[in-house]
């Protein structure tokens, strides 16, 4: 459906715009929730068959969009701003009567029996939803090439990764095919593929955001996150969302989650970073972006980020070990029989999981064993904690921490077959997770490669409970494109 007067179709609006458009104004209303669902759902019809961001796009549910309507038209300005937008929500999230199947053979036919908290705070607030994104197989992965239902390729170069493990929800936020979707980010999943998508994704602090009903991958790691077209749109979901959660013992009680308001003046850029495996065009563009930014820029030095990724790639093989150890043929998921108990076991998981979420489970069973937890497992945690301390003295001098997100633009399938390529690409994402400090990507223009134009994005990382000085720097950041 075209707007007139030269305005954006209504698929291609911002949360905000589309809120706006929803509600009678002086200019009087520009869409019913209706004329909005419809316009989504009939560009994710269209391009998903090329795409594949969406496993499953949704029938509309008739009574949740005449609620949505009725709410507008009563309560004005005073409805939530989500209420009508539609949104697309990754795989692993569960959404009470549809399938979660985590993109994996293993949960292939498991239908959700509740809604996740974050499912439940956008009912309460009115959100619609399109459809169930893919994503790397149990979020594993960063290119969302390890789904069991195929690859999600990128709107601006089909022969190239959309990113992941959230790779379905940033492709379908990239390609109007939603208005803003929702991801979870372990290292980096939902920054990777808003980067090498051109939108933003935001990792909140560790506990902003209840993992309740959320398919775990590495517990300590996960959280649930926004994707979407500005920083503006990831603010306004991720008010929506966090919040404290009885189910959830790792969710930050609401009185200790004060906003550390304070004016970005202070860039940190750890120089160590930016030497290896860094695209020379991409350093110039990072260098270009920050120095348009008009704030002060400090070097600084935090010497246990490149172990960082080893010991980020060990926790995260233990974790994902524990975590999938209930998906065993017996208790949960694809149940395979053979002639023997053990053949049960074998058959179902061989033929339920993927050959990632194999390597991993084995890994990780690898270093919680008695004879290597210390030399491995117990390294990789004492690591984690000195990479907390060295960002907590680094944020005394600086306001927030600048680095590209990815180290390139996105890849072309299947280019990176070997599994230690891919990991090493999570390079700068990984951090943030490991010390629980949000942190975000926000588009800084494109970059030439084999005849495609491709989106890079800037990172940024703040204290916990900072998310306001990300936002800030990632508004910054689009005011200079």
């Amino acid at each position: 459906m075209s707007m007139s007067n030269g305005m954006s179709k209504l698929n291609e609006l911002t949360i905000r715009e589309a809120a706006r458009a929803l509600r009678v104004g002086s200019a009087g209303r520009r869409s019913t929730v209706r004329e909005l669902w419809d316009a989504c759902v009939q560009e994710a019809h269209a391009r998903n068959p090329e795409l594949h961001a969406y496993l499953e796009i949704f029938d509309a549910d008739e009574a949740a969009i005449l609620a949505a309507q009725k709410r507008i038209d009563t309560d004005g300005d005073a409805a939530p701003l989500l209420c009508g937008i539609p949104l697309a929500i990754k795989d692993n999230i569960l959404i009470e009567g549809k399938i979660a199947s985590a993109a994996s053979k293993m949960l292939e036919n498991y239908r959700a029996t509740y809604d996740a908290h974050v499912i439940e705070k956008l009912r309460a607030a009115g959100a619609l939803f399109v459809g169930r994104t893919n994503m790397d197989e149990f979020a594993l992965g960063g290119s969302t090439e390890n789904s069991a239902f195929g690859v999600t390729k990128n709107p601006h170069d089909l022969t190239r990764v959309s990113g992941g493990t959230s790779g379905g929800s940033a492709a379908a936020v990239a390609a109007h095919m939603a208005i803003a979707a929702l991801g979870t980010d372990t290292g980096g999943s939902v920054r990777n593929p808003a980067s090498y998508c051109g939108v933003v994704g935001l990792k909140p602090t560790y506990g902003a955001v209840s993992r309740s009903g959320v398919i775990a991958a590495a517990s300590s790691f996960d959280q649930v996150g926004p994707i979407t077209k500005t920083a503006d749109d990831a603010q306004i979901l991720l008010e929506a969302i966090a919040g404290i959660d009885p189910l959830d013992s790792t969710t930050l009680p609401d009185g200790l989650y004060t906003s550390k308001k304070k004016e970005v003046k202070t860039i940190g850029i750890p120089t160590e970073l930016l030497v290896e495996g860094l695209a020379p065009d991409m350093l110039k563009r990072f260098r270009e972006t920050v120095d348009s930014l008009g704030y002060e820029v400090k070097e600084i030095t935090i010497p246990s980020a490149k172990p960082a990724l080893a010991a980020y790639y060990i926790i995260n093989f233990a974790e994902v070990s524990a975590n999938l150890a209930r998906y065993d043929g017996i208790r949960y998921g694809h149940a395979e029989r053979g002639d023997t108990l053990l053949d049960d076991y074998l058959l179902s998981r061989t033929e339920g999981f993927g050959k990632e979420t194999e390597r991993r489970i084995l890994l990780g069973t690898y270093v919680l064993s008695s004879g290597y937890i210390d030399a491995y497992y117990r390294k990789a945690n004492a690591a984690r904690a000195q990479l907390r301390r060295e960002f907590e003295k680094a944020f005394e001098s600086v306001d927030i921490i600048a680095t590209p997100t990815m180290p390139t633009p996105a890849f072309t399938i299947g280019a990176k077959s070997d599994p230690l390529s891919l990991y090493l690409e999570d390079v700068f994402t990984v951090l943030a997770n490991l010390i629980g400090m949000p942190a975000i990507s926000v588009p800084m223009g494109q970059l030439e490669r084999e005849g495609s134009s491709l989106p890079v994005g800037m990172h940024f990382t703040a204290p916990q409970m900072a998310e306001d000085r990300l936002f800030a720097a990632a508004r910054a950041v689009e005011k200079a494109q």
